[in-house]
């Protein structure tokens, strides 16, 4: 990592932590750090590798790519353009569930940015409103086709699976293989909550939400009645009957209220608008840095 300069930390999750850092000509990127417990593993470095090695070639609008990496060093790293945005989770706290017109693009964005990750021969497995940034121009699709790489490590056992328990498909809950149609079921769940702000298969532990993902239909009562088809396509327990995110794009067009889908200045409520605003001003010293109170700390490079 001797390029990169660790100036903030702006995340974290299951495989590491994400700092902000710059490019040796200025440009801010997001340098996610694995942890110790993988890294030490070989098989998740040969897996890492190969994931980061296909992500890199991920080129869409709607995502974060992947502009750096290091699989062999002492600790793994990855490094995306970074984008000054807003999680959708933390940006449905903020401001409450959706309008129809931000949904939509929201939606269209999301499934656009699916297109591209699978037309790269990656699948995303860990798609959930804390991995969709809301940027001014439009949302971004974040930390695609890594999640594998920490499948059956000595750290998750060979019986459990890196995602999120309430944005898994039923496949990955059952232990089979996620496919890109995986992706699609977990961008219905998404949509419901920012539509909602809540789940379709409701609230509660990990496992409940996962045993009703298995065995009961979701409840979309509570989506504006024009998605509702849409959505349930997506939510089909059956991954072959699920709609392509060209579909999904196509149906979002077609609600659209003069027919076509366009990102402006004023895509989100403007409450967001200005929350983002705000996050693109803020300077790295303003910002929580690494070593800092509730940091773990860096790893040694």
């Amino acid at each position: 990592m001797d390029t990169y300069e660790l100036r903030a930390r702006i995340g974290s999750g299951g495989m590491g932590g994400v700092y902000l850092s710059h490019t040796p000509a200025g440009r801010p990127v997001a340098l996610k750090l694995v942890r110790a417990e993988f890294a030490d593993d070989p098989g998740f470095r040969r897996r890492f590798e190969a994931e980061v090695r296909a992500a890199r070639r991920v080129q869409g609008v709607f995502t974060a790519p992947v502009v750096d990496s290091r699989t062999d060093g002492a600790v793994p790293w990855l490094a995306t353009a970074y984008v000054p945005g807003l999680p959708l989770n933390e940006g449905i706290r903020v401001a409450g569930p959706l309008p129809f017109p931000s949904l939509l693009l929201l939606i269209a964005g999301v499934a656009e940015a699916l297109h591209s990750i699978h037309a790269a021969g990656v699948v995303h497995r860990d798609l959930k409103p804390g991995n969709v940034l809301l940027a001014a121009d439009g949302p971004r699709v974040i930390d695609f086709g890594i999640a594998r790489a920490a499948d059956a490590t000595p750290l998750t056992g060979s019986e459990v699976r890196i995602g999120t328990p309430a944005y898994m498909a039923p496949e990955q809950v059952m232990g089979g293989d996620a496919g890109p149609a995986a992706d699609i079921f977990a961008l219905g769940l998404l949509a419901h909550h920012a539509g909602t702000g809540g789940h379709p298969f409701g609230e509660g532990t990990g496992h409940g939400i996962m045993y009703r993902i298995v065995q009961e239909a979701p409840d979309l009562g509570a989506l504006p009645a024009a998605l509702r088809e849409t959505i349930a396509a997506c939510l089909a327990k059956d991954p072959g009957q699920r709609p392509t995110p060209e579909r999904i794009v196509e149906a979002c067009r077609r609600l659209s209220p003069d027919g076509t889908l366009r990102v402006t200045g004023d895509w989100l409520p403007a409450q967001l608008m200005v929350e983002i605003d705000r996050r693109q001003r803020l300077t790295p010293g303003e910002a929580r840095t690494p070593g800092g109170p509730g940091d773990p700390g860096v790893p040694p490079a």
